[in-house]
């Protein structure tokens, strides 16, 4: 297992969760931390409880033992609204976009958490909030800008490439200002080239700006690549946690996940 992590540095930690369905239990006593500044994986085969951790983190679902604090406020019971205006972003393994509305307005979606209730009624706007409203449009063209999306900004997401309507999905969770960044299989069905640039964005998020994130993605040499440290889940359980060189030829990670391989 991984070293333990310092109190004062950590983002997220989830303690000894419990997530059961009928007949099935997707998490089973599941502790894991996320420094600040950190990029964590989640991997594991499929079926083995990656997208459940998010969302019990996230708020879609709620663990029926352990708690999860986020900047060491106890989130375990609050709803997924009131987590998203604490700063948790996400994207999701099948893309949740809305299909008729443009790039810029999926993108700006991820604004109204921030959006007062004067600016959301809309009409005209004069002093404060015209400004405000100036403020979350600029902040939208910044991230239109970082990804690279300026020809694509007016037209319907459902007229778009499978690889860009990812870029719009991590546009508008960007939009919510995330203090901690939710990534699910960001770089599924994309081309060599998209996962390429997806991980130049991700690799910016983290050393540029900051931003500590939990990243499922099953591709392995991306992982290897990005990853601080990795947790590795089997049928619902931590089976291993560490460096990405260390996970790599772990016996357990190789017979629960890689086979007889190791990852290349």
């Amino acid at each position: 297992m991984g070293p333990a992590t310092p109190l004062a540095d950590t983002v997220l930690r989830i303690e000894r969760v419990t997530l059961r369905f009928v007949g099935l239990t997707a998490i089973d006593d599941l502790s894991l931390a996320v420094r600040a500044g950190e990029l964590l994986g989640i991997i594991g085969p499929n079926g083995a409880g990656k997208t459940s951790v998010l969302n019990c983190i996230s708020g879609f679902y709620h663990p029926q033992a352990g708690r999860i604090l986020f900047r060491d406020q106890d989130i375990t019971h609050r709803p997924a609204h009131a987590r998203a205006r604490l700063g948790i972003a996400r994207t999701f393994q099948n893309i949740a976009l809305y299909p008729g509305m443009t790039v810029l307005a999926n993108i700006t979606s991820g604004r109204l958490l921030h959006m007062r209730a004067g600016v959301l009624a809309g009409g005209v706007y004069w002093g404060p909030a015209q400004r405000e409203l100036v403020r979350h449009r600029e902040r939208v063209e910044e991230i239109i800008d970082f990804l690279e999306l300026e020809g694509h900004r007016d037209h319907r997401v459902a007229e778009l490439a499978y690889g860009v309507q990812k870029k719009v999905e991590l546009g508008r969770a960007l939009a919510m200002e995330p203090r901690l960044l939710l990534l699910d299989e960001p770089m599924a069905g994309m081309t060599a080239d998209e996962k390429a640039d997806m991980a130049r964005y991700i690799l910016e998020l983290r050393e540029v700006r900051g931003i500590p994130m939990i990243l499922i993605e099953h591709d392995m040499g991306v992982v290897m690549d990005l990853c601080d440290r990795l947790v590795v889940m089997d049928y619902g359980r931590k089976i291993a946690e560490g460096l990405p060189e260390a996970i790599q030829h772990d016996p357990r990670v190789i017979q629960a996940y890689l086979g007889e391989e190791t990852v290349a």
